[in-house]
């Protein structure tokens, strides 16, 4: 699976960004989709997840602490893509934000988790 991230940018505090991550591959909804962020001279921390899809079944979704209620992550399985709505911004989510794919039994927070990553995309919030 090849993962590419997309949509970060420049956005003043208080705006919205929508990310998308596009995944190559027919099994895209058999993985775990996640999304993880970095800062400088900080580790990489989790953000929000999404379960795979099964039998029709509704996902279900994980969120940092620190983002919930501001972002929504959703999948489109038809067209291979992860998307994360991140709204109301702070100059703390100033960071790189991956993709991650994963086909362990069960959603995982873990960086050290994740099968597959995609190149980052820049989020910059000014105060």
């Amino acid at each position: 699976v090849q993962l590419q991230a997309s949509g970060g940018g420049l956005v003043q505090a208080g705006g919205s960004l929508r990310l998308s991550c596009a995944a190559s591959g027919p099994t895209f909804s058999n993985y775990h989709m996640a999304w993880f962020r970095q800062a400088p001279g900080k580790e990489r921390e989790f953000v929000a997840a999404i379960s795979r899809s099964v039998n029709w079944s509704g996902e279900t979704t994980y969120y940092a602490d620190s983002v919930k209620g501001r972002s929504t992550i959703s999948r489109d399985n038809a067209k291979n893509t992860v998307y994360l709505q991140m709204n109301s911004l702070k100059p703390e989510d100033t960071a790189v934000y991956y993709c991650a794919a994963d086909s362990a039994p069960t959603v995982s927070q873990n960086y050290y988790g994740m099968d597959y990553w995609g190149k980052g995309t820049q989020v910059t919030v000014s105060s």
